[in-house]
């Protein structure tokens, strides 16, 4: 038995009551919402607009208001709108640490946060903790044990640091240490711990160790 074939009529008349559906259901809709229809037809939406929203954050010190895409990460705040290009970008992903800062005096990754939320917190970067003629005690450190070699997580790697001295001090134990009821000591096992998430391509580890211990006052 031959199979049962729909008919050319048949789908014409099925289209014309899919049509037919169609133009009743706008014909049935108020007045109101056809006006509304009418008058934004052929208009152009600019979404991008609708996203953007200001923000102050106080950046080495500074206060800086910006009007940034809410969608915008703190890197690429301070990276392409305050042009602070010593806070590198490396794996975007919160791997690598090339990225860190000091927020509210902790270190981040500043890719994995948007800057609309670090409304009115302190900031800082790179830029903040010294000058080439009044280096920070980290930065001279890392100069004078040679802890770089190309040089672009450095950046990271010295806020990291700074933010790791201020925790041991602060009593904030880390996953290597002995008893979480005792101030923690500065060791090199608790400070390749807490560095452990700032990654050197170049392998600078035991250098960037050195330096971080002679700055905490402990021989290297």
């Amino acid at each position: 038995m031959e199979p049962c074939m729909q008919s050319p009529d048949h789908e014409i008349r099925r289209r014309d009551l899919l049509i037919a559906g169609a133009a009743s259901a706008v014909l049935g809709l108020p007045s109101q919402a056809q006006a509304q229809m009418a008058a934004t037809a052929g208009k152009s939406t600019m979404p991008d607009q609708l996203n953007l929203s200001d923000v102050s954050i106080v950046v080495n010190g500074e206060k800086r208001t910006l009007r940034l895409d809410v969608r915008t990460t703190l890197l690429d705040a301070l990276r392409e709108h305050l042009h602070l290009t010593g806070t590198k970008k490396g794996c975007d992903h919160g791997q690598c640490g090339a990225c860190t800062v000091i927020v509210e005096g902790r270190r981040i990754n500043s890719c994995l946060t948007l800057a609309v939320m670090h409304e009115g917190d302190r900031v800082t970067t790179i830029e903040g903790l010294g000058t080439p003629d009044k280096l920070h005690p980290m930065q001279a450190a890392f100069v004078k044990h040679d802890g770089y070699q190309c040089g672009y997580c450095t950046p990271g790697q010295i806020c990291s640091a700074v933010a790791a001295l201020d925790e041991i001090k602060a009593g904030i134990p880390s996953h290597v240490s002995a008893d979480l009821m005792s101030r923690p000591a500065v060791t090199g096992a608790e400070l390749r711990e807490r560095m452990s998430g700032n990654i050197c391509r170049c392998a600078a580890y035991s250098n960037i160790i050195d330096a971080i211990s002679e700055v905490a006052g402990r021989k290297a």
